[in-house]
C-alpha cells in the first residue's frame, strides 16, 4: 500500500474520492463496498482500522483502499 492510497490517514481522503470501504456488518467476512466519499466521519488524523466515511449512497464504513 502506497502512502497516498493509505485509508488509515485522514489527509489522504477528501469528498468526491472513489474508495472501497468495509461496512460494520462485513468486518468478519472482509467484503468491500465501493463508492464515492460524501463525508469524512473520523476526526482524528489516523485510525489503525481505516478512516470512517459516509458514501454518497449513505453507507458508512472504514476506508480500506483509495482508488
Amino acid at each position: 500500500m502506497t502512502a497516498e492510497k493509505d485509508g488509515r490517514q485522514r489527509k489522504n481522503l477528501s469528498a468526491g474520492m472513489k474508495v472501497r470501504i468495509v461496512l460494520k456488518k462485513d468486518q468478519k467476512s472482509g467484503k468491500l463496498t465501493e463508492g464515492t466519499v460524501k463525508e469524512i466521519l473520523t476526526s482524528s488524523s489516523f485510525h489503525p482500522h481505516g478512516i470512517k466515511v459516509r458514501l454518497t449512497d449513505g453507507s458508512v464504513g472504514r476506508v480500506q483502499y483509495i482508488e
